[in-house]
């Protein structure tokens, strides 16, 4: 199965986008989910994948439970202008020499030229900042990897809760069976 990297860029407006997925935070603040389920790494760490972090906001350490990720790299510097090199230049360097199958990947610069062609690249913000008007709700999610439909516009409403669906469909491992999003299939040729 073809390894994947999840791209996500912080406060990413898509006004210049013409579809978008809705996402519904409206805040930095880190709050522990009311149910919590096995995410996408957890499911891949089971199926016996390995999973690299790759990220320079120090919020983001809690996106998967301890004992999951194999390799992790944290510089607390995302404030800094160049604050996104050295976690590019690290997410690079690894990938090309570890070949992990699931790689997280938390940047301000696009990483999937620098892949190996194997590689699927998922990009999508987190979210755009502060309100719950429109502009602020939508968000880009695009994937990139030689089985996708080329120049494709996805027709159906994806959200952010369908990232990790689409992650275990590309990696062939099940997806939580208490996940709430969908596998996004329309986008594979």
């Amino acid at each position: 199965m073809p390894p994947v990297v999840l791209i996500s860029l912080d406060g990413v407006r898509p006004d210049a986008l013409t579809a978008a997925s809705r996402h519904g935070i409206t805040s930095s603040i880190f709050s522990p989910m009311a149910r919590p389920l096995a995410g996408i790494v957890e499911v891949a760490r089971a199926s016996e994948k390995r999973v690299a972090f790759f990220y320079n906001w120090e919020q983001l350490r809690g996106l998967a439970r301890p004992g999951n990720i194999h390799y992790a790299y944290f510089r607390d510097n995302s404030h800094d202008s160049k604050g996104n090199d050295g976690t590019v230049s690290q997410a690079t360097r690894f990938i090309q020499k570890e070949r992990p199958d699931l790689a997280f990947v938390y940047i301000g610069a696009d990483l999937s030229a620098a892949l190996p062609s194997e590689y699927t690249a998922i990009l999508h913000s987190d979210r755009s900042h502060g309100t719950d008007l429109e502009e602020d709700m939508l968000i880009p999610w695009m994937a990139i990897c030689p089985n996708i439909k080329k120049s494709y516009t996805i027709q159906s409403e994806i959200t952010l809760l369908d990232t990790a669906p689409t992650i275990a469909s590309i990696m062939g491992i099940q997806a939580h069976h208490e996940w709430e999003g969908r596998s996004a299939d329309e986008i594979f040729q």
